[in-house]
């Protein structure tokens, strides 16, 4: 796994094919994004509906299938693909779209495991990083954006978000959001979930 990439769950809640879509390239406007394809891409995951999964099973032929996975055969960049799932979890099939660096031997298998035990927590959650991951998913690409060259040299190319703050709107480094900003631009169903899953 690439140690700058940890497996994240980038989305919360089922995305249509419209979402789907959106996911897909979230980094579009990062600058020189495909610099660093596996560490920008890889490893980000999230839930999708059947007709989603079937929609993409049929566009392209796979570059390889297995009982319960399949890889687009269109690489992203570099060795990062996508990698669809079909997982029976507690008993219900669901449906999952990756991004795995094939490059990485046993990828596709570890992120099956990796969703496989977050989406079998025994309460639902939701970690501080998938509210962030959350709401740039779900920012529109007027309002996200990149840190340039009137930031610090350490902080360019971090994500940033426009937030309401005091009166005024602001660009603010999404890592750096409040836990009130965090909350108002959640939407109003995953703002009260716990982020501890013992809790």
């Amino acid at each position: 796994m690439n140690a700058t990439s940890p497996i994240r769950k980038i989305y919360q809640g089922i995305a249509d094919r419209r979402q789907m879509f959106r996911l897909f390239d979230r980094h579009a406007q990062r600058p020189n994004r495909f610099a660093d394809d596996a560490g920008v891409y890889g490893n980000e995951w999230f839930e999708l509906d059947e007709s989603g999964h079937d929609y993409m099973l049929g566009i392209l032929p796979p570059l390889w299938m297995r009982a319960d996975m399949f890889a687009l055969s269109e690489f992203l960049t570099g060795s990062v693909t996508s990698v669809f799932f079909r997982l029976s979890i507690e008993g219900r099939v669901r449906y999952f779209h990756s991004y795995c660096d094939l490059a990485d031997k046993g990828s596709p298998e570890r992120m099956r495991a990796a969703i496989v035990e977050r989406e079998s927590w025994p309460v639902k959650a939701m970690t501080h990083d998938e509210r962030l991951e959350h709401i740039w998913s779900s920012t529109h690409d007027d309002y996200r954006g990149y840190a340039g060259d009137c930031w610090p040299p350490a902080l360019r190319g971090k994500r940033t978000l426009l937030v309401y703050d005091r009166g005024r709107t602001v660009l603010k480094l999404l890592h750096d959001l409040s836990d009130a900003e965090i909350a108002a631009k959640l939407p109003v169903h995953l703002r009260h979930l716990p982020t501890d899953v013992a809790a």
